[in-house]
């Protein structure tokens, strides 16, 4: 301990004195490390969110500023169901006496907020590594409050989207963060439950949004759609608030050499006892300067070099296959019903117990997440929505009648169910574990730009496919997205490797090591092994 109160001492209140701790020599320091990462296996669920009510609390809070880029998502899907909607902005549809929004500008309004979130991500990344987790999303939060007020103002589609484009700016520092921070402040069997509640924050962001706008659906004025728009406002605020009051992750504390502060967060996050928070502290001490013996400060460039090329490109392609299993299915779920033979009040209701059924599954995916490993919930959950989306297209592909009707709407909502128990949360859960400490920040924000790469056009993709104006399949998208599902199950299979229960430091040697993706669960690493 005399050592550890040595190193204490000349490390206070200096920004980048985590550079010159010698952890190998310094066998009490050492000794601490490798009791704090025992502690970490040891500890059981139940036993972890008893012991660290507090870290579950803040990560709960960052995960939940994603339920509103979920509520404008799915605002925009249900503003093209809107009858008032479409009689104001629509053109009229051929041999029909009733309007539709066009294809062109259902796009632009998925597409604008996911455009503006790609901007958003690029810009998190730099802007964490200096400012922090909290500092950051709290920016995003105040623009929040101010961009709301383009589209809740607009008069046009154009105006609209581009009120819809500035909005996600700020969803990208959220979406960028939020599984970061979650990951980093619980402790090592929380990791997966508390990363899989960004899903559930889509799934209250669809669920509110689909009970105002069928409260609103019937309404026959402006305020169809600017009532559900000025709700956005509920949001931002008191989560500003509650993400000031927010202790900083230690790990980004400790990685720019701010020890006594990263302490103090340990301390408010479960860890009381001044021994196990030393621990703590030791044993990320020790995995940060592992990592910089590897690199210096990081750059976007370093996604692409050595091993951490092979871990950025599994946290891309994790997050992209995310628009290619059924997801953009449950994302127009209300659309999807009317097209699939449903008045619009029907499929307003649909929507509505479509979101409520996600938040079940998202519920469940805790339970999922803690007791099975992240590859195999998602190989079984892509496999599943696999055979439901080729019997969609069949049940689509038949003469159609009220039955068919009905079996199609069963099946997109049972793909919704899969996607939000399984592949939607679990996701989240590899991308906060894959990336190293270092760079984690960055990755987290290059993957998400990946999501936006694949999902921009293939929302417009989506909207061709369902709009009567467009391709009109209906159910006859379950054939693309039931292919587009066997790819990601196959990339998945040879290529994404088992994380559950690894340690940051375990995670990093085994990438160094170049362990095969399959041998990831089975390899064993000792306590004292640093590379």
């Amino acid at each position: 301990m005399a050592d550890l109160e040595k190193s204490k001492d000349e490390l206070q209140g200096e920004q980048v004195d985590i550079d010159h701790v010698e952890l190998k020599p310094n066998s009490d320091l050492m000794r601490e490390a490798f009791d704090g990462e025992n502690r970490e296996h040891e500890l059981g669920v139940w036993e972890a969110a008893k012991l660290h009510p507090w870290a579950c609390l803040w990560a709960f809070t960052m995960c939940f500023t994603i339920v509103m880029e979920s509520f404008d998502m799915f605002l925009n899907s249900s503003f093209v169901a809107l009858d008032y909607f479409k009689e104001t902005y629509g053109v009229a549809v051929v041999g029909s006496t009733e309007k539709a929004i066009p294809t062109r500008w259902q796009s632009a309004l998925f597409q604008a907020g996911q455009c503006g979130a790609f901007v958003g991500v690029f810009l998190a990344g730099p802007i964490t590594n200096r400012v922090g987790y909290r500092w950051t999303t709290i920016i995003g939060l105040i623009l929040m409050n101010a961009t709301i007020f383009i589209s809740f103002f607009a008069k046009s589609l154009a105006v609209l989207t581009v009120g819809q484009a500035l909005e996600g700016v700020p969803w990208g520092f959220f979406i960028a963060n939020s599984p970061a921070y979650a990951s980093e402040v619980v402790p090592l069997s929380l990791r997966g439950a508390c990363t899989a509640t960004l899903q559930m924050s889509w799934s209250i962001g669809s669920i509110v949004v689909s009970g105002v706008t069928y409260a609103y659906s019937k309404q026959q004025s402006d305020w169809a759609w600017r009532a559900p728009l000025a709700l956005q406002w509920l949001f931002p605020t008191p989560l500003l608030i509650l993400i000031f009051l927010a202790p900083e992750s230690p790990w980004w504390l400790i990685r720019r050499g701010r020890r006594e502060e990263a302490l103090r967060s340990i301390k408010r996050l479960g860890k009381e006892n001044e021994d196990e928070a030393h621990q703590a502290l030791a044993m990320m001490e020790r995995t940060v300067k592992i990592e910089r013996e590897q690199g210096g400060n990081p750059t976007l460039l370093d996604l692409l070099k050595g091993t951490d090329l092979r871990r950025t490109t599994i946290t891309c392609l994790v997050y992209a296959s995310q628009n290619f299993a059924g997801n953009l299915i449950a994302n127009q779920a209300t659309f999807f019903f009317e097209q699939a033979g449903f008045s619009s009040d029907r499929a307003f209701q649909l929507g509505l117990v479509n979101s409520c059924l996600q938040f079940v599954a998202n519920g469940l995916s805790w339970f999922v997440s803690t007791y099975f490993g992240r590859r195999t919930v998602y190989l079984w959950g892509t496999a599943t929505n696999i055979v439901l989306l080729m019997i969609l297209g069949v049940v689509a592909s038949i003469e159609q009648n009220n039955s068919t009707n009905i079996a199609q709407a069963s099946l997109a909502i049972l793909i919704s169910f899969i996607f939000a128990g399984t592949l939607g949360p679990i996701s989240y859960t590899i991308i906060s574990e894959t990336s190293s400490i270092r760079l984690r920040a960055l990755s987290t924000a290059v993957g998400r730009a990946a999501y936006y790469v694949a999902e921009i056009p293939m929302i417009y993709l989506a909207s061709k496919m369902l709009n009567t104006t467009g391709w009109n399949l209906a159910g006859k998208c379950g054939y693309v997205w039931g292919g587009t599902a066997c790819v990601c199950w196959i990339m998945a299979y040879f290529f994404l490797p088992e994380m559950k229960h690894r340690s940051y430091r375990e995670t990093d040697i085994l990438f160094n090591r170049k362990t095969p993706a399959r041998k990831f669960k089975s390899t064993v690493i000792a306590v004292d092994e640093n590379e």
